[in-house]
């Protein structure tokens, strides 16, 4: 991989990084505090379903964004980085819904089954399962020709 890959590469995980420190300030999410004290026994928080759900849809495209950077640059294939984008709207596409229909029943069908769905909402965790994917895919392309 050549010097400037590298660099985006590392630029996009610094991008990640920082959705992560930053979600406070960049994204409304009340449920930050509430999963953070890890008390299900917490008050469950207002909050506005259209500023919740277009934080969440926002942050998905800031980590869509920088994974995308993070496979192309990594793997240099244009085809696989579509690949990878569609494997997390598909995740997203799965996991979201699940995840509002858990904050309307107030987590009802359970804390940690809520957490986990929210984790992969608003988590990049589909990535360090495609990046082991696309390496195995590499491994027999090469060799198999």
């Amino acid at each position: 991989m050549k010097i400037l890959s590298w660099f985006i590469v590392i630029l996009g995980v610094f991008g990640l990084i920082a959705v992560r420190v930053f979600e406070d300030r960049l994204f409304y999410d009340p449920f930050l505090d509430y999963f953070h004290e890890a008390n299900k026994n917490q008050h469950f928080p207002d909050f506005v379903w259209g500023k919740l759900m277009a934080g969440h849809l926002f942050r998905f495209f800031l980590n869509l964004f920088f994974s995308c950077l993070i496979i192309h640059f990594w793997f240099n294939n244009k085809r696989w980085t579509i690949q990878g984008a569609l494997l997390m709207v598909i995740v997203f596409a799965i996991t979201f819904p699940i995840y509002l229909y858990c904050i309307s029943d107030r987590f009802e069908l359970g804390y940690l089954f809520s957490f986990y769905m929210r984790r992969f909402v608003i988590q990049p965790l589909i990535l360090l399962l495609i990046i082991p994917l696309f390496y195995y895919r590499r491994y027999t392309f090469e060799n198999n020709t």
